[in-house]
């Protein structure tokens, strides 16, 4: 039986680049990394609702991710934050 569950087990995915290392946790970067989002950029691309909707994504991995963009002056799709301010 422990073979079958080894053979099981034995699959497992590594992230083969460091894009975020040390930012988000692994299972988010793996997220990433399988959704082909490698750069800040094409990060960009998704709304931080849609981020946080992808398996591994916590509401603290999402707030560490738009902290370190935001840093970068790249910014989640749709983010009131880089619309300019209304003074009416």
């Amino acid at each position: 039986m422990a073979k079958c569950l080894h053979s099981i087990c034995a699959v497992s995915y590594a992230v083969q680049g460091n894009f975020l290392q040390g930012i988000i946790p692994l299972p988010a970067r793996r997220t990433l990394e399988k959704e082909k989002i490698d750069s800040l950029e094409k990060l960009s691309d998704y709304s931080e609702k849609e981020i946080l909707q992808m398996h591994g994504f916590s509401k603290n991995a999402v707030q560490k991710l738009k902290v370190y963009m935001m840093e970068n002056d790249i910014y989640f799709k749709n983010n009131e934050s880089r619309l300019p301010l209304n003074n009416n």
